[in-house]
């Protein structure tokens, strides 16, 4: 689990954000990047939910979901070079991670709000 957040989702969620930070491509090489970290995103949520993988059938199937659905919604906006609908998804995305983080991670989110 930790290779997936690390290596593949973290990375593709930051090159979302930071790209939606910075305002709008430039070129095309940086709308590629933002597609690959879209899809990046879509796909990981499925390996999120695989067999083996899944904690529980309910809150951790709804976050993967969750994931998975900003991931296409941010690969359909960049395809369609369209830097407001990306705009759009930051806290969507955001709150995908948060959501997921603040029931599994709660060292890093605890329930109370106070961090350890």
């Amino acid at each position: 689990m930790k290779q997936l957040m690390v290596d593949l989702i973290h990375p593709a969620s930051n090159e979302i954000l930071l790209f939606i930070n910075r305002g709008s491509a430039t070129d095309e090489k940086e709308w590629a990047a933002v597609r690959r970290s879209a899809v990046t995103l879509a796909e990981t949520a499925n390996l999120l939910a695989a067999r083996g993988r899944a904690r529980d059938q309910g809150d951790w199937m709804k976050d993967a979901q969750m994931l998975a659905g900003v991931g296409a919604a941010a690969y359909k906006a960049a395809q369609a070079k369209d830097a407001k609908a990306l705009a759009a998804l930051a806290e969507p995305l955001d709150a995908s991670c948060t959501t997921c983080h603040k029931q599994y991670r709660p060292n890093v989110f605890p329930l109370d709000g106070v961090s350890k």
